[in-house]
């Protein structure tokens, strides 16, 4: 089993590469503190101490989670959100609040944050909570899972070529399989026809862009017959695969 120098099954990106996180609180010794049980789980870790910084280090490291301090020196975390929001809009939320803040809590769930912990809390609990959050919304997979990809109810085992959704086998063809595979790789992020033709046809664009079309209308009758959807069209962008809101 693939394990952290914690002790945990580490965890990756879809693709295989380490998580990215965002810290931003304006307390240094709290960050640090924070950035190193973070780095422990094999993540990439960036720090910010206000709203701004928070923002310019978003639009570089493009974070798969990040944790927000309501209180900063510059503005508000909901501010910081909404701005976060604009960079990334999948990315996830872990809004650190005092312990009687109570209307933060609601403000910050109501605004688009994902979870809170409140002050003062345990490494352990603020990791934990990312690790649910990050594995929930198929942003995250265990390297101990072996050759799998999983995005909500869908699970594509890669080495013996079958996929699942809520336990129940999908046929698909090779050419199906690829393109399902690709959108897996990159939940939540919206794939051009382009892209796609490129990584699953091995086509420069130019005209076959009824060839995506055609096989995501396949994929979608298989995949999403008689249940929530989960392949999304992005009108003049492209596809998008997301898990189904629980």
């Amino acid at each position: 089993m693939n394990t952290t120098r914690s002790g945990r099954p580490a965890l990756t990106r879809p693709d295989g590469t380490p998580l990215r996180v965002l810290v931003v609180d304006d307390d240094p010794d709290l960050a640090e503190v924070l950035s190193g049980a973070l780095r422990y789980e094999g993540w990439q870790i960036r720090t910010a101490g206000d709203g701004a910084s928070a923002v310019a280090a978003a639009r570089e490291l493009l974070p798969d989670a990040v944790v927000l301090d309501v209180m900063l020196p510059d503005t508000d975390g909901f501010a910081v959100l909404r701005a976060l929001h604009t960079v990334k809009a999948d990315v996830c939320v872990l809004f650190l609040t005092a312990r009687d803040a109570v209307e933060d809590r609601i403000k910050g769930i109501t605004a688009g944050g994902d979870d809170y912990v409140t002050k003062p809390f345990s490494l352990e609990e603020v990791v934990a909570r990312l690790r649910g959050l990050l594995r929930r919304a198929g942003m995250a997979r265990q390297l101990d899972e072996g050759p799998r990809l999983t995005v909500g109810d869908l699970v594509m085992d890669e080495e013996a070529r079958e996929v699942t959704r809520g336990g129940e086998l999908i046929e698909l063809s090779p050419t199906e399989f690829e393109l399902l595979r690709f959108l897996m790789r990159n939940p939540r992020r919206v794939l051009s026809k382009a892209q796609i033709l490129d990584r699953v046809w091995s086509y420069d664009f130019g005209g076959r862009a009824h060839v995506v079309e055609l096989y995501i209308s396949y994929l979608r009758r298989k995949v999403d017959a008689g249940r929530e959807p989960m392949i999304h069209t992005v009108r003049g962008a492209g596809y998008v695969l997301k898990p189904v809101a629980s």
